[in-house]
């Protein structure tokens, strides 16, 4: 494999896992936040889903961000009578979303990132190693 290959397929690796972490982002600034009115659905939780695709001009397999679901589990509902977007039996309606979860996600998908950032910085030193062996 050459080094320019190398550096596309982590490059791509660095995309998908920027998305997967935007994503992320955003299902932790909406994991406290309600429905705008009783009987409205609040934030639901959005998962990304990768894909692998072709890169013709490189010929290579490079991974980018597929389809973003949304999750289809239960919201978390809690009793607050005097809440705005409370229902008749003063329940509300949170995000199914566990910070815990996006949080543990959120260190899997950084930790991806590096490792794409090591391979090109990695193919990088290789580079210009081969360029100093061929001068010499």
């Amino acid at each position: 494999m050459d080094f320019l290959k190398s550096i596309a397929i982590a490059a791509s690796g660095l995309r998908a896992q920027a998305s997967r972490m935007r994503v992320i982002s955003e299902n932790i600034a909406n994991a406290d936040s309600t429905a705008p009115s009783a009987g409205t659905e609040p934030y639901r939780r959005k998962m990304t889903t990768f894909q692998s695709e072709i890169d013709r001009t490189l010929d290579a397999r490079i991974v980018t961000l597929g389809r973003i679901k949304t999750d289809p589990s239960e919201f978390r509902v809690k009793h607050e009578p005097s809440h705005p977007a409370a229902d008749e039996n003063g329940n509300v309606k949170y995000p199914n979303v566990s910070s815990l979860v996006e949080m543990t996600d959120l260190r899997e998908a950084q930790r991806s990132y590096e490792a794409n950032i090591n391979i090109i910085g990695a193919s990088r030193r290789m580079m210009q190693r081969t360029i100093e062996i061929l001068k010499s």
